[in-house]
């Protein structure tokens, strides 16, 4: 009897002076609070803003052998990336239940009267956890100051000798296994909205069976939210509103109900016409529509945005900024005619200047025939049939010919009214889709499009085309 309990002695004493980590995994033991537990291996997600409870819950399911980053989380949680913001715990509950977590009740109630032991049983309950190698994610407040920003942190351990929580802080470059006392810990982990009744978030991390986080093709929600959270930064004013339209965030200053209007009406009906007809890829960028209400906000608010006053009254897209900028008082041709550039470019890499303007200037007046967007005739026309009275066009071959340099170094002013209104005969005869899709096709063969042009035509007679296209051009009216 005296020796089983000397024996049982030695081993206390043994396990005293042994390492004061007992590394857990989820098929270890529990082991008793007075020692310390230390869950390691744990990879350390750096946050993108605000998603650190994005960032945690991935670095989790990291160590779990699953392949997951932050977008993903957050992309499960249903936030409208409108907002321009990370999850609030609510959504990042809904987030991980659809990973397959059981996060548990997340909210606890602890009165401040009896705040310290309400908060030290919540503790025990944190502490079980990570004996049986379970991590939590807790939202604190940031740090002791008043009013502080509320933070996700991923707990993942507990020093017994030093009396010290170990965590991730996913807002630190280098913030793995980081330290704070316990008391510190229980310090901002209430979250004081009420001078009574404090609220403490803890959403425990047993997954359950883990739900294939499906990669989403092209820009996510994720993507967008960020985007929207850098764009509210650089808003001049609160006057403006932000829409989501993908591949586009529209940000307007008129009324609200009139930037969603033209959002709608122009922007999602533009491109939703566009990718029908034409488009079989879209850019793989967010591109921003400024809409500025008049002539004094469009001068003013894009020389303040981008470094310069504008060159043109109506619009113009900056390939720098990744932005079309528009005076939208003028109307929405130029809006239509700047949204078919990207797409161009991102469908057709290949394409040169002139039809990329052509297809561009062609939309610039348009509107749905037949369930289709066409270009009707518009400014550009009285000035294509002075030159052709003037005999000043140059043949199709020299126009399929010019380089980007000399499409719009233009000396006579001919290029975007002669490759609008070639797109606008094949579109009239039904042949400007197909002409479209058979020189994206050839590029590589036809860099000019000119050999297709034949083809599509069906002719073998170009200087006869053009004589005719030239008689037809003149029978047409604007307005």
């Amino acid at each position: 009897m005296h020796r089983s309990i000397l024996i049982v002695a030695l081993a206390l004493v043994f396990a005293a002076f042994a390492s004061p980590y007992a590394v857990a995994d989820s098929s270890s033991v529990v082991i008793p609070a007075s020692r310390s537990v230390l869950i390691s291996d744990i990879p350390h997600v750096l946050q993108k803003p605000d998603f650190c409870g994005e960032a945690c819950v991935a670095a989790w399911l990291n160590k779990q052998g699953i392949a997951i980053d932050q977008d993903a989380v957050f992309n499960r949680s249903g936030v409208d990336p409108v907002l321009g913001r990370g999850c609030y715990t609510k959504e990042l509950a809904a987030a991980m239940r659809n990973l397959g977590f059981n996060p548990d009740k997340v909210w606890y109630s602890v009165q401040a009267n009896d705040a310290s032991a309400q908060l030290d049983a919540l503790w025990q309950r944190v502490r079980a956890d990570l004996d049986a190698g379970q991590a939590s994610i807790v939202c604190t407040r940031f740090d002791a100051r008043p009013n502080t920003t509320e933070h996700f942190r991923l707990v993942v351990g507990h020093d017994a000798r030093t009396d010290e929580v170990v965590y991730h802080d996913p807002a630190l470059r280098n913030g793995a296994y980081l330290r704070m006392k316990r008391s510190e810990f229980l310090d901002l982990w209430p979250l004081k909205y009420k001078p009574d009744t404090w609220t403490v978030v803890w959403l425990r991390t047993y997954l359950e069976r883990y739900r294939y986080a499906k990669r989403t093709q092209g820009l996510t929600a994720a993507d967008f939210a960020q985007h929207v959270m850098r764009l509210k930064k650089r808003l001049p004013h609160d006057g403006f509103t932000v829409i989501i339209q993908r591949p586009f965030v529209v940000i307007g200053d008129e009324k609200p109900e009139k930037v969603r209007e033209r959002t709608t009406h122009t922007v999602k009906w533009a491109v939703d016409s566009l990718k029908a007809s034409f488009f079989n890829k879209e850019p793989d960028t967010i591109l921003d529509i400024w809409l500025f209400r008049d002539k004094t906000s469009y001068e003013k608010h894009a020389t303040a945005l981008f470094g310069s006053r504008p060159t043109t009254p109506f619009g113009y897209f900056t390939p720098q900024h990744k932005a079309l900028v528009m005076n939208i008082s003028t109307g929405g041709g130029t809006l239509v005619h700047e949204i078919v550039h990207p797409f161009v470019a991102a469908d057709f890499p290949a394409c040169p200047s002139w039809l990329n303007e052509g297809l561009g200037s062609l939309f610039e007046q348009c509107g749905p025939v037949d369930g289709r967007i066409e270009g009707f005739t518009n400014w550009r026309l009285a000035g294509l049939q002075q030159a052709i009275r003037d005999s000043r066009l140059p043949t199709f071959i020299a126009l399929c010919s010019t380089t980007t340099d000399e499409f719009y170094d233009d000396p006579g002013g001919t290029n975007y009214g002669q490759a609008r209104y070639l797109c606008y005969y094949l579109q009239e005869h039904d042949l400007l889709r197909n002409y479209y899709r058979q020189f994206r096709a050839n590029a590589a063969t036809d860099p000019t499009g000119y050999h297709t042009l034949i083809s599509v035509l069906g002719t073998d007679d170009m200087a006869k085309f053009q004589a005719d296209w030239e008689a037809w051009v003149l029978t047409l009216r604007f307005p």
